[in-house]
């Protein structure tokens, strides 16, 4: 019998944030379209509206049953997301020199999306059961590093390092966050120090580039430096308040490249300015405290674990891509969530905001 409770403790500050979020991608996706649509550029916004359309559907559905069910079948559900990677290998559809989306005629999957969640999910399961008393050590953590290994292998196989080193922080996020012995941290940061060149020589020659051009702009301004170069300029135009919708004149005459994805708020701030950056910016604190303050009223460690490790997928994307698109930080390929276009992303995280919804409507569970 449905409980009526439910309805009740619906999250409607949650699901507000989330829509006004959604409307300002949609009116900047509208704006990066504007000058393509010779190209078919204006259907980019057109199609975001319908992934939007979905995603809503999809954090509503989500919110119909227990949470409890997802810790049951977190196993299942982690093998059936590393099995899509495997898939997506053999038989996936290559752009840009990646391997990343399985095609289903209209439409384009990225199994990397659903394994960001099943891996928080099954994370938490793990600290969750665990019977530990005191701080973790570093062989106490040999499964869970495993757990984390097997997906960011598949996904750097891609390649796609943005979202495999994404899967290293959040994982790293959670595992700090459940308390893990600091001589145990240093000793881990320290190997990873030490591998660091070992990793450089598994890098792909553009992913070197990027990195090389990020410490020395100056060596290649019209290649690999270019993308942040137009972008820093685009945003440092707006000013205080903006060129004004449809007038940034980067977006216009084609000089920001991937305008509709990686570098969409670029393109927000040229039009907004320092002022619309701001706001967009607080609507994303807004939302991640907001989160937070509902792990910590949830009442069971699977879901505080669970909404933990999605708030921390927010925040670091949102962190590396304002990162990236200043100059901060290498291009790395990782857009600014629910803004960029991009239907894998939007309906992933919009199930995972329906799952942060479902921890909070049943926090009532544990009370009489």
């Amino acid at each position: 019998m449905f409980d009526r409770r439910l309805i009740h403790n619906f999250d409607w500050i949650l699901l507000s944030v989330l829509i006004i979020i959604g409307f300002m991608s949609v009116l900047n996706l509208y704006s990066a379209a504007y000058s393509i649509r010779s190209m078919g550029g204006s259907q980019i916004y057109v199609r975001q509206i319908c992934w939007y359309a979905i995603g809503f559907l999809i954090l509503l559905l989500m919110t119909t049953f227990d949470y409890h069910l997802l810790e049951r079948f977190a196993y299942p559900l982690f093998f059936v997301s590393l099995v899509l990677l495997v898939v997506v290998l053999k038989i996936g559809k290559v752009t840009h020199g990646s391997q990343r989306w399985l095609s289903f005629g209209y439409f384009n999957v990225q199994p990397s999306e659903m394994v960001k969640i099943s891996l928080v999910v099954v994370l938490a399961k793990y600290f969750s059961k665990a019977e530990k008393i005191g701080d973790y050590r570093l062989r106490e953590l040999l499964r869970p590093f495993m757990l984390i290994a097997i997906p960011f292998v598949l996904v750097v196989d891609q390649p796609d390092l943005g979202t495999a080193l994404m899967l290293l922080i959040v994982s790293f996020s959670i595992i700090i966050f459940v308390k893990v012995n600091w001589k145990s941290i240093l000793i881990f940061l320290s190997t990873a120090l030490l591998a660091a060149p070992f990793f450089w020589i598994t890098l792909q020659e553009y992913q070197k580039k990027r990195i090389i051009t990020f410490l020395r702009p100056d060596l290649d301004p019209l290649g690999a430096a270019y993308h942040v170069t137009q972008s820093k300029i685009a945003i440092g135009s707006g000013l205080l308040r903006g060129k004004g919708f449809l007038k940034g004149t980067q977006t216009r005459l084609h000089f920001l490249p991937e305008q509709h994805t990686d570098f969409s708020f670029s393109v927000f701030a040229e039009e907004w300015g320092f002022v619309g950056s701001a706001m967009l910016l607080f609507l994303y604190l807004f939302l991640i405290l907001w989160c937070l303050n509902i792990a910590k009223n949830s009442k069971d460690k699977f879901g505080t674990f669970v909404v933990v490790g999605i708030v921390a997928s927010i925040f670091w994307q949102l962190a590396i891509n304002v990162s990236m698109v200043t100059g901060l930080l290498p291009v790395v390929g990782i857009p600014l969530p629910l803004f960029g276009y991009g239907g894998s992303s939007v309906i992933s995280t919009m199930a995972a905001m329906g799952l942060i919804m479902n921890v909070s409507m049943r926090r009532f569970i544990f009370q009489e």
